[in-house]
């Protein structure tokens, strides 16, 4: 069982921390008192009293409402001062997630996460070790006449990212790999010349940017993973779609970590071997 807080001290807090909230807002004794619906005299009781009493639930309420802070912040039960809303619309969001090569928002975020690890279960083959034929293959349907425009953009935008001081580490599932090079699912009617290139490019990419950039496979059979990025410690975006879901608190970010962790050390391919695997999946390259 917690000890209890004494009554003086947690009134104290309650003045000191009232006073606080009104210093951050702007707000005068006259302007909460009218919000509050009391008499300014009561406010000023509040603030300048030296007992051990506290003002009913309903002041408490209303003061924190109007302040934008919570009740038990003010009453010194959470050293937080957001509301539980203002809590979840912090730490949890919905950002669109574009059909478009790097979207401005995964660039952004990329740019605040410099310096830190990246860690990436990407919905396909990462854009960033794609060759130009194939990005133009994928994203044309969708873009139009802008594909050159955009492939331009998406150009600079991952070569920034491969000069970055961020570590990539980048979990693929093992059917994606395996179905790109048979030209099945997703990638049914990928010419075959383009698939040729692109496994060559691949494979000659890993090796360049290793160990920097460390691509491993795991087998989906046996652990399943939704596409998601994690920027460091500062957040995690899982990718549903439409829309990133994002999560920018402690715990959150440090469990999906855990989670992208397990599929590096439970991988079928470690990222030092995926070479070698990419070279006996060229044979398998079907030709027309």
């Amino acid at each position: 069982m917690g000890e209890k807080t004494d009554k003086r001290h947690r009134a104290a807090l309650f003045r000191a921390r009232l006073l606080e909230a009104m210093d951050k807002r702007g707000t005068s004794q006259s302007a909460l008192a009218r919000a509050v619906g009391v008499d300014r005299s009561t406010i000023s009781q509040l603030i300048k009293g030296s007992g051990a009493r506290l003002p009913n639930a309903q002041v408490v309420g209303e003061c924190a409402a109007t302040l934008g802070v919570s009740a038990d912040w003010l009453l010194g039960l959470t050293d937080r001062p957001e509301t539980a809303t203002d809590i979840i619309a912090n730490t949890m969001s919905l950002t669109e997630a574009p059909r478009a090569l790097v979207d401005e928002q995964i660039f952004r975020w990329h740019q605040e996460a410099a310096g830190y690890k990246i860690r990436h279960v990407p919905a396909g083959l990462p854009d960033m070790l794609k060759t130009r034929d194939m990005l133009e293959w994928e994203y044309a349907p969708h873009l139009g006449r802008s594909i050159d425009q955009a492939i331009g953009a998406s150009e600079d935008r991952l070569a920034w990212m491969r000069r970055t001081q961020s570590d990539y580490e980048i979990a693929l599932p093992l059917y994606e790999v395996h179905s790109f090079v048979h030209g099945e699912g997703y990638y049914t009617g990928l010419p075959h010349a383009l698939r040729k290139e692109q496994l060559y490019f691949l494979v000659e990419t890993a090796e360049q940017l290793y160990p920097r950039m460390r691509l491993c496979l795991f087998d989906a059979r046996r652990i399943y993973s939704a596409p998601i990025t994690i920027f460091g410690p500062l957040l995690a975006a899982i990718y549903i779609g439409q829309n990133y879901m994002v999560f920018r608190d402690t715990e959150r970010v440090q469990a999906l970590t855990e989670h992208f962790d397990y599929l590096v050390r439970e991988a079928y391919v470690t990222a030092r071997s995926l070479p070698g695997h990419l070279r006996a999946l060229w044979g398998e390259v079907a030709a027309p």
